[in-house]
């Protein structure tokens, strides 16, 4: 067999030797980085830039087992979502794709995790659907129940009104199903409810023109909320996702909402109403509900006089054990069964109310930060802080150590806790971070006072 014979001349020569090439490593892309998405209203809306962007929460749960968008050069998606039928489409455009080892993603079955059957394959499909599906929202709420509904105080001069409307079954469920999309794209780790369960009730905060009947109603956004049993013959509500869409945020709207469902669980004899899980923003607008309505409960005064007064007495920098200010069980029970205010927003809502007592509250303010910070401690280390009790210890660990800690429980006599005793530096830490979750919870209080204070004057 004959050989193919290579000089070693042209080895040893740098400039004759064979050149070889790397495949570049597909680093992937961060789906944030190429996706923009839209609201929009009208048919002359879709394309253009200038229309209603919004800010979705990461993507990269949807993509990829690593968050990446893999395979594709000068990738650009944007996705139009139709504030009349809630449809979308996604207008995706490349410069070439190329698989360097990472594969090419499949963007359109990434993008229906996000938006499942709400995507319409085709630009023409879904221009069209503002003309066919116009009065879809007025369909869907057809036969619900109005709960409330009033002139919008923001646009009187537009002749509109605000309707909140109850939807149940299979209406809810399919409603829902094209809401979801939102909910996943603006609330970070939501996840749908089960829309079989009959127990979940959809509450729709709609705007409709009256002077004008084919003038489409508008969705401002919707609560979800589940229906518990109550032994022996009530029930309790859960509010478990409510969501303002972006174009009408911070006007007041999910306040109006949230005041309409409050309403309604008093008219309707609830045992009582709760929040799974509310972000701040969300409690700020609870309790600037629900303060007033406390205020001109009769019941309250006495309890919160008695209060005050011992605070603006007592001095607690010199106490030599802790002393509770929590309302009498009496009182907030009387809350529950008048306003259907649960015990645990009761009393968060009590520190607002007793802050709002405090006149001047500056010449108190002491002994008000000495109250928040004791039920705060109390809340997270212990009731008994100074005994045996809860121990929070703080502990070499991989993961952030500013979120990171180990409950103790002793059974005690405090033996068990002597094998794991505080350093004085941990002591100094936690304190530190006690002192900055006060601070925090004193501007929340501050800025509730202040909205509750204009609300009344």
């Amino acid at each position: 067999m004959g050989t193919k014979h290579q000089s070693s001349n042209s080895l040893s020569d740098p400039k004759k030797r064979r050149k070889v090439g790397f495949t570049k490593v597909d680093e992937g892309l961060q789906p944030n980085d190429c996706i923009k998405i839209y609201i929009v209203s009208k048919e002359d809306e879709v394309g253009s830039e200038e229309s209603f962007s919004i800010e979705p929460v990461d993507l990269s749960s949807f993509f990829e087992e690593d968050g990446k968008i893999y395979g594709y050069q000068g990738l650009k998606i944007t996705v139009w979502i139709s504030s009349i039928s809630f449809q979308a489409y996604a207008d995706i455009s490349f410069e070439s794709t190329c698989d360097a080892g990472k594969g090419i993603t499949d963007l359109k079955a990434s993008l229906q995790n996000i938006f499942a059957d709400n995507l319409v394959e085709t630009k023409n499909d879904f221009l069209k659907t503002f003309s066919t599906e116009t009065h879809y929202i007025k369909s869907m709420i057809s036969d619900g129940k109005i709960i409330s509904n009033g002139l919008d105080g923001h646009l009187k001069n537009d002749c509109s009104e605000l309707e909140v409307v109850r939807v149940e079954g299979q209406t809810m469920g399919l409603l829902y199903c094209r809401l979801v999309p939102l909910v996943l794209l603006l609330v970070d780790g939501s996840n749908p409810i089960d829309v079989t369960d009959p127990d979940w009730q959809i509450y729709l905060l709609v705007e409709k023109k009256n002077d004008e009947q084919d003038t489409p109603q508008k969705l401002l956004g919707f609560a979800a909320l589940y229906r518990f049993f109550h032994y022996p013959d009530s029930h309790r509500l859960r509010l478990g996702q409510i969501l303002v869409f972006p174009p009408y945020q911070r006007k007041g709207y999910g306040g109006y909402l949230l005041q309409a469902i409050t309403s309604m669980v008093v008219a309707d004899n609830m045992y009582d109403l709760s929040i799974e899980e509310p972000l701040d923003s969300l409690q700020h607008v609870r309790a600037c509900i629900d303060i007033p309505r406390l205020l001109a409960l009769p019941a309250i005064q006495p309890s919160l006089n008695a209060t005050v007064s011992r605070l603006k007495e007592e001095n607690l920098a010199k106490r030599t054990q802790i002393t509770r200010f929590s309302p009498p069980s009496d009182t907030i029970e009387e809350v529950r069964k008048t306003l259907k205010i649960n015990k645990k927003q009761f009393l968060q809502c009590w520190e607002i109310l007793i802050y709002l007592a405090l006149d001047p509250i500056e010449k108190y303010l002491e002994n008000f930060r000495t109250v928040v910070l004791d039920r705060i401690r109390g809340d997270v280390i212990g009731k008994d802080t100074g005994a045996s009790g809860k121990r929070l210890v703080e502990v070499p660990t991989e993961f952030d150590s500013e979120v990171s800690f180990v409950m103790f429980k002793t059974n005690g006599s405090g033996e068990e806790f002597k094998e794991a005793e505080v350093e004085e530096s941990d002591k100094v830490k936690q304190e530190e971070q006690l002192q900055k979750l006060v601070d925090e919870r004193i501007e929340a209080i501050k800025l509730v006072a202040e909205k509750v204070r204009v609300k009344s004057s």
